[in-house]
């Protein structure tokens, strides 16, 4: 597990899974392909039944039912509140979600995108987004500030904790999609370096949300600097094995 370091209040947990501590095996297992991966995904190709041991020691770390979401890239954000404790199994379509309530836990998943968890610096409500660059580019984060806001408050205050990501060393990208951000925002060009190959770019995903963030307003980013792809012992990367589990970045609110 990766310790979590922002000044969210104490009711306000958070939990950052690595590949380490579960039951899988092979290009879902540790690094050496032994047994002891914590892949949690449950679309990418593992035995099931050992997906489904690794959730239950996560759901047991946590201590309430995990809300697991199918992540589409996409911006739609859950209220989870809305949602009753027996649809937690029934995987809701959205790459966000927001709670108030201290019996379910919000999960997302990744394996080089960027997991952001929020929080109000009184504990009143939690969020986590999927920030891969299709969703980013689209909104899902700005989509995530204003559901918390709506929730509790136009004017307070958030806290967001960014989770292990594809670096910026590691993240190559096509000058479509560097195009794509310079279009909606010409500071994004800040976040794009020149890659060894000609039309490539090296894109810096946690500049590019905290971007995003800092237009929002009023929302204190921390954590970062975690690259996926160099640190194969201790985390999943689809972008460098193709084939890998998925991590989860986990965040809930203590009775």
């Amino acid at each position: 597990m990766i310790q979590v370091d922002w000044p969210a209040p104490a009711r306000v947990r958070v939990l950052s899974t690595t590949r380490q501590g579960g039951v899988s095996t092979g290009a879902w297992g540790l690094v050496s392909g032994l047994s002891g991966g914590l892949n949690l995904g449950l679309h990418v190709g593992d035995n099931a039944g050992h997906v489904e041991v690794n959730r239950a020691r996560v759901r047991d770390r946590v201590g309430r039912p995990i809300l697991w979401m199918d992540q589409v890239h996409a911006t739609h954000v859950l209220d989870a509140d809305a949602i009753g404790l027996q649809a937690v199994t029934e995987v809701p379509v959205a790459d966000a979600a927001i709670c108030t309530s201290t019996d379910r836990a919000l999960c997302i998943m990744t394996a080089d995108c960027l997991p952001v968890l929020f929080s109000d610096r009184q504990g009143c409500c939690v969020g986590a987004a999927h920030a891969g660059w299709r969703g980013l580019l689209e909104g899902v984060l700005e989509n995530t500030v204003s559901a918390l806001r709506a929730r509790i408050g136009a004017s307070v205050e958030l806290l967001a904790w960014f989770g292990p990501a594809i670096g910026p060393q590691a993240f190559e990208v096509g000058e479509e999609v560097r195009q794509a951000f310079v279009e909606r925002d010409p500071a994004a060009d800040q976040a794009f370096r020149p890659a060894g190959a000609r039309g490539k770019w090296l894109a810096d995903l946690e500049h590019l949300a905290r971007q995003r963030l800092a237009e929002c307003g009023a929302v204190s980013v921390y954590g970062g600097g975690l690259c996926t792809v160099g640190d194969p012992a201790r985390f999943y990367s689809h972008r460098r094995d193709r084939v890998s589990g998925r991590m989860a970045s986990l965040i809930w609110l203590a009775d």
